[in-house]
């Protein structure tokens, strides 16, 4: 109580009543304590209004989640132009296919000329070709076999016909129960729309049950082929790896703890393949990639992948600008910094596009990156240094906390830029994994329902992602090689590979 307030000289102090300085004691501890009450109101108003801003531009969040009332950032204005062929654009008209997919050729020739009645004769060397595509009646092929039983006349044993070698045991053909893969994976249409689609187009009726246990049986016999594909991947220089949740019941007895389950997906130059996993941890990380991988891997910077050196990642610059969106949007310090880093980044990505568009080489891209690379590490430095009070939670926390992660880890960003042939975001990872949740979603799974109802029917979906994806990206026939590879499973033979050129 002998000490002073600050701005009172200790005479004055010295000379106010008892009962009046305690009296200002009191409303200064009130007043110190009200304004902690302020400041962390106002921090946690801060934080609000960033939960509440956060959309697919400044966060991991989808597209979709961004709702209703949110604006995206302006398109490029268009040319005002009308769609199509421009006045004066020669057109290119229907395409024809070529002779040898015609099927038949119908001539028509003019009676008379239409100007004045004369009868015409001739041909025309040069005719114009006009095509029409047409299905034919579609009919289900339906063939019994029929299993003699005979009786011996000397020791009267009965002896029943087996089936030929070629002949399916399963009700449904090999041609058949590829496309009823084809139809939840390539083509992802849910049970009920699978039969449907069958029944009406090919007159075939099907239950539920039995497109399950078509499905269950591709599952088995895609496994070969599978493996394959993975360790060939395992043995590219470069893998784009992503995961999404994939909720997974037990039904079968696969997952009896009830973990959540999740979807891998590793994107090479050759093959994409899909893994069902009960975990998101780096041990199924290292189960996906292999725990001799030697290539470049490019992904987000969640920390499964952290058991592999910095040297061997590239980290996704599409989850960066997003960080770096999320900073430019917070008040004070961070907008400033937030803009800094963001130019520093369009000017690195307009080398990138120069360089992919022809525009420089490789050289001169290296060249014109280094000064941008070496600006944007000082500027992550730069604010790692300025740091923030312990425990301290603010908007200018969350950017320091930002920038220490990518601090920590830049080694991971430049990778693109010292070796050829890598791309600086894992967009074709997350284009992959799409397909699964738009599957999930159209199938009438959502991510928070129990998903698929066992273990065994993720990995089938996966098998199936996996043949459908790969062989898209090699531009091969999906239902021909699910119907190979069921003959050669039933019936023996020589198994088609998921790799190019086998």
């Amino acid at each position: 109580m002998d000490t002073p307030p600050a701005g009172i000289s200790e005479a004055d102090w010295l000379s106010t009543p008892a009962t009046v300085r305690v009296l200002i004691l009191s409303q200064q501890q009130e007043i110190e304590q009200l304004r902690r009450q302020l400041t962390a109101l106002a921090t946690e108003l801060a934080s609000l209004r960033e939960r509440v801003g956060r959309s697919s531009r400044n966060s991991s969040r989808p597209p979709s989640s961004d709702g209703p009332g949110f604006k995206p950032p302006e398109r490029r204005k268009g040319s005002g132009r009308k769609r199509g062929g421009q006045p004066g654009h020669p057109g290119a008209g229907p395409v024809l296919l070529p002779m040898e997919r015609v099927d038949a050729v119908v001539e028509h020739h003019p009676d008379a000329c239409r100007c004045c009645g004369q009868l015409l004769d001739g041909v025309d060397p040069e005719p114009l070709r006009h095509q029409v595509i047409e299905i034919p009646p579609i009919t289900p092929l339906v063939i019994e076999h029929r299993l003699h039983r005979l009786v011996c006349p000397c020791c009267s044993t009965s002896t029943c016909a087996t089936l030929p070698a070629d002949v399916e045991t399963s009700q449904y053909g090999p041609r058949l129960s590829a496309l009823v893969g084809l139809l939840g994976s390539a083509f992802p249409l849910s049970f009920s729309k699978t039969q449907a689609l069958l029944n009406q187009l090919l007159g075939v009726e099907i239950s539920r049950g039995a497109i399950a246990t078509i499905r269950h049986r591709l599952s088995a016999v895609l496994a070969a082929p599978m493996e394959e594909a993975l360790a060939a991947a395992r043995q590219q220089p470069v893998a784009y790896v992503d995961e999404t949740g994939a909720p997974t019941g037990n039904a079968d007895g696969g997952n009896p703890t009830g973990k959540r389950g999740w979807q891998w997906v590793m994107v090479t130059a050759v093959v994409t393949v899909f893994v069902q996993g009960l975990s998101r941890s780096a041990v199924a990380a290292i189960e996906l990639l292999g725990r001799s991988f030697g290539g470049i891997v490019v992904s987000d910077r969640f920390s499964a992948y952290n058991h592999l050196p910095i040297e061997q990642r590239q980290l996704c610059w599409a989850h960066v600008i997003r960080d770096l969106v999320a900073i430019a949007e917070r008040p004070g310090a961070s907008a400033e910094f937030g803009a800094q880093l963001l130019e520093l980044q369009q000017q690195l990505f307009g080398q990138w596009h120069q360089y992919k568009s022809g525009a420089i080489d490789w050289p001169a891209l290296q060249q014109g990156s280094r000064p941008i690379r070496q600006e944007f590490v000082a500027v992550l430095e730069r604010i790692v240094t300025l740091g923030v009070a312990r425990g301290e939670r603010t908007p200018w926390a969350k950017t320091v906390g930002t920038c220490q992660q990518l601090y920590a880890v830049a080694a991971g960003l430049w990778t693109f830029l010292e070796i050829k042939g890598i791309e600086p975001t894992n967009n074709a990872a997350e284009r992959a994994l799409r397909q699964s949740v738009i599957q999930r979603k159209i199938t009438g799974l959502p991510s928070n329902s129990r998903g698929v109802q066992s273990r065994q029917r993720g990995i089938c979906r996966c098998r199936l992602l996996t043949v459908t994806t790969t062989l898209r990206q090699q531009g091969r026939d999906v239902w021909q090689f699910l119907e190979q590879a069921w003959i050669a499973h039933h019936r023996g033979g020589v198994m088609p590979s998921l790799l190019p050129d086998c």
